[in-house]
């Protein structure tokens, strides 16, 4: 029963917690490694544990998936969303890339409507368009100097969507574990296409640090980096622990209110590890896009409509 709320609520302060140490991590092992060399060693890393805790604990191990269509289109899409998400980290600081991903309610209520047929109202889009306008205010675009790849951490956000949105369906019939691990091998099969055409480095001539780190030669300083590497997938592995596990024993309309302590947490960490302070304009556009998805997550529980608080954001 999900009756646990003040439990659930330490449970996901603690697991956006430990994400916001994992996504420090990127910021000091990305210039050392490749993207999908980051990819792979941590979803390997996760998958270890994973099947080791199911096999610990006695649970079967189910591949099969009623939706198998749904389910690689969902792969593909959470696996190339956040890699949108670890480039946004080498060149923004951790605090903005998170704010900007949690745009991503905004999608899942939008993708709701269009593919779920599930009923918005107008305070409802009106919080989107509230929301959207802190999403302009965070990325404050110069339009003579604006890049497309600034744009990363919203694409992460709509990719994540498109993949909840999914979620919603085959959880009908698969389960949390089953889908789990379906991701999980379906990032380590993309990172192993990414290295066969381009682990020598063969296409990395950028200058560009982004670029770099997504076209960069495989081990190229692996004592260095695999040790963060194979750490980043412990972390996020109890991450996800703590998550799922607040979803389990409390309200999600409750607990999923506190997942924006991520944001928090990514500024103190950020500013603790990186000496990055967020100007006054990102402080307001988080603001913004805090209130906006709070605002969406009361509505659906006043009208028991729950879209974006389903599942967890991260």
């Amino acid at each position: 029963m999900k009756n646990n709320n003040p439990k659930g609520i330490l449970y996901i302060l603690v697991g956006m917690a430990i994400f916001s140490i994992q996504d420090a991590m990127i910021k000091f092992v990305y210039a050392d490694t490749a993207l999908y060399e980051l990819y792979f060693g941590r979803t390997l890393t996760a998958i270890i544990l994973l099947t080791s805790y199911l096999l610990f604990t006695k649970q079967k191990i189910i591949l099969k998936t009623y939706y198998p269509f749904l389910t690689i289109f969902r792969v593909i899409c959470f696996f190339f969303g956040f890699s949108l998400f670890y480039v946004s980290i080498t060149f923004m600081s951790l605090a903005m890339a998170n704010a900007l991903f949690f745009s991503s309610p905004f999608f899942i209520s939008i993708l709701a409507m269009l593919f779920l047929k599930e009923q918005i109202g107008i305070r409802r889009w009106t919080a989107i368009f509230v929301g959207f306008i802190g999403v302009y205010v965070v990325l404050n675009p110069d339009l003579k100097n604006f890049k497309l790849i600034s744009l990363a951490p919203v694409g992460c956000a709509l990719c994540y969507a498109t993949s909840m949105t999914i979620t919603k369906i085959t959880s009908d019939k698969d389960n949390i574990y089953t889908q789990m691990i379906h991701l999980y091998i379906g990032a380590i099969t993309i990172s192993m296409l990414f290295f066969i055409f381009t682990g020598k480095g063969q296409f990395n001539t950028f200058t560009d640090p982004a670029y770099q780190f997504i076209f960069r030669e495989w081990f190229t300083n692996p004592m260095y980096a695999w040790p963060i590497i194979i750490t980043m997938g412990v972390t996020a592995t109890f991450s996800f622990y703590f998550v799922f596990s607040a979803y389990s024993i409390a309200s999600p309309s409750v607990v999923s209110l506190f997942e924006y302590s991520l944001i928090i947490w990514s500024i103190i960490t950020g500013y603790l590890l990186f000496n990055d302070i967020p100007t006054i304009r990102t402080f307001i556009g988080v603001i913004i896009i805090i209130s906006a998805g709070i605002y969406i997550y009361i509505r659906e529980k006043v009208r028991e409509q729950y879209i974006a608080t389903k599942n967890p954001i991260r």
